[in-house]
């Protein structure tokens, strides 16, 4: 190996690559399962969400999840303290995307039909201007709050505040602005226009349904009982006397975070599981190479048996290279897949503002170092055994 060294990397480069790209796998899927999961939990377990159409099971319910089935009169049982008396918010939600104009400028937001209540969900509130009251909710009125990114688009250096932008044919007053925020639980805030939610209703996406409802139960403790009060409601609301016709379902931010988490978990191991195929490619070079070895050592193979050496000495040896092969491959391959998560974390973290940290997996070391020492004993069977069977007349006489 030592007299070989280009012949040597070269063999252990499909190794290298292979058990990189499973460390940078692993490690890139933990780091955006603790940024989603730590997003998800700063909003609260107190909070829970309903989303219209039932829980999907299969592939064929997942059409049936983009309902309608929550409407104003839900809503308003759902506010009634005699149906869910441990609520203490309850929020509609309609969410879209449109063009939004001033000037001779436009931008193309996220925009969210809610109430005022969302600055206290997420904690969010404007750094300049104020959120619409309860008030301008109930009576259609015709104002916005926008993130920093949209006034910068919008506006340049320009003050947003009383002025108005164009969404839809609507005029909407900018009364309150986000400072720089990012993103929080799947919503870019400085991407945001946020409107009451009748508002955007009528006049931007015209319906009368809701894409989710928000409620705020009294305390973590009062969560399952709020729960178990929302379906109750909802199931008389709509005449539903089968839990499994169900056309809701209520998720809880706890449930939420095991659910996201069982999806980036088996999502991580897939793309694994595809990078680990090139460590196939690489064992069966690795196999390759150490019978070209087993040929030109032939010779040297013969004296070692000339001089005592028995078929378990020569196969334990050829083996015992194929391994460390491959085992210099895997370390290699970690340190490189290790460096590269390193910077690609450190990136995505400074240039786009997510708390994106660094995670390199103890099951991904030792998933790397595992298989590709694996590889090395099962492709090096074979080349170690034809090493093992040779006369040693015969390899004495090869030319």
């Amino acid at each position: 190996m030592s007299t070989h060294k280009s012949r040597s990397l070269l063999t252990i480069l499909g190794i290298v690559i292979g058990v990189a790209a499973i460390i940078i796998v692993m490690s890139l899927g933990e780091g955006a399962r603790g940024l989603i999961l730590g997003q998800i939990q700063s909003i609260g377990s107190k909070v829970i969400a309903i989303i219209p159409g039932r829980e999907p099971t299969g592939p064929t319910d997942i059409i049936a999840s983009f309902t309608d089935s929550l409407k104003e009169s839900d809503l308003g049982a759902l506010q009634n303290r005699n149906n869910v008396p441990y609520a203490t918010q309850v929020m509609p939600v309609v969410f879209g995307s449109e063009s939004a104009a001033y000037g001779n400028e436009t931008y193309r937001p996220t925009i969210l039909g809610v109430t005022d209540f969302f600055s206290e969900i997420y904690n969010v509130y404007p750094s300049k201007g104020r959120v619409f009251t309860p008030e301008e909710s109930r009576n259609y009125a015709d104002v916005v709050v926008i993130g920093s990114k949209v006034e910068s688009e919008l506006f340049g250096n320009e003050d947003a505040l009383g002025k108005r932008i164009r969404i839809k044919g609507k005029n909407l007053r900018v009364i309150g602005v986000i400072g720089k925020t990012g993103q929080l639980s799947f919503l870019n805030f400085d991407e945001g226009a946020f409107l009451p939610y009748t508002t955007a209703q009528q006049y931007i996406f015209g319906i009368k349904y809701f894409n989710r409802i928000v409620v705020q139960a009294v305390s973590e403790d009062r969560v399952t009982e709020t729960v178990d009060d929302i379906k109750r409601t909802l199931r008389a609301q709509h005449n539903i006397t089968d839990p499994a016709k169900d056309d809701f379902s209520v998720q809880t931010q706890e449930e939420a975070m095991q659910t996201v988490s069982t999806i980036l978990n088996a999502f991580t191991l897939f793309l694994a599981s595809v990078a680990a195929i090139s460590l196939l490619v690489g064992g069966i070079g690795i196999m390759n190479i150490m019978l070209v070895s087993v040929t030109e050592r032939t010779r040297e193979i013969g004296l070692r048996k000339a001089l005592g050496a028995t078929n378990r000495n020569i196969l334990l040896q050829f083996l015992l290279e194929a391994v460390i092969l491959t085992a210099v491959g895997g370390a290699i391959g970690i340190a490189i897949g290790g460096g590269v998560s390193f910077l690609v974390a450190l990136v995505i973290s400074k240039i786009y503002g997510l708390l994106w940290g660094f995670a390199l997996p103890i099951s991904a070391v030792l998933m790397g170092m595992g298989i590709s020492s694996a590889i090395g004993l099962i492709f090096g069977i074979y080349p170690a055994r034809q090493a093992s069977q040779k006369s040693p007349i015969e390899a004495l006489r090869y030319e």
